[in-house]
């Protein structure tokens, strides 16, 4: 059974500096792309970042210079670490693995919430 599972959500300040991990198992992603998104109340899912199995990354404009995502492939473990936190980074965020196109994934998490407080 695939499965990835988020840890390191919860509520932060503004300006805080969480970092999320998945780990994932039940497949191997190491030659998947694997990325986060997030779901804001109210709004649509939006990738945030996304790693390829090259080690590529990309970044909403929205987060870049903010956050950095990784992953260690021994591990099977896709971090992201975020800085300077806004509220309106608060959100579900959501793992993925197995990138199907340019905002969608074969197989998604369960996600985190990480509300961001004033």
């Amino acid at each position: 059974q695939v499965q990835l599972v988020e840890s390191g959500g919860g509520s932060v300040q503004d300006g805080g500096s969480p970092k999320l991990s998945c780990v994932a198992a039940g497949a191997d992603f190491r030659w998947c792309g694997m990325g986060w998104s997030r779901q804001a109340p109210g709004k649509e899912r939006e990738l945030v970042s996304n790693v390829d199995q090259y080690g590529s990354t990309s970044y909403a404009d929205s987060v870049k210079g903010r956050v950095t995502i990784s992953r260690d492939k021994t591990k099977k473990t896709l971090y992201l670490q975020m800085h300077s936190l806004k509220t309106e980074d608060t959100a579900v965020y959501y793992c993925a693995a197995c990138r199907s196109s340019n905002t969608e994934y074969n197989y998604w998490g369960q996600g985190t919430q990480v509300p961001v407080s004033s």
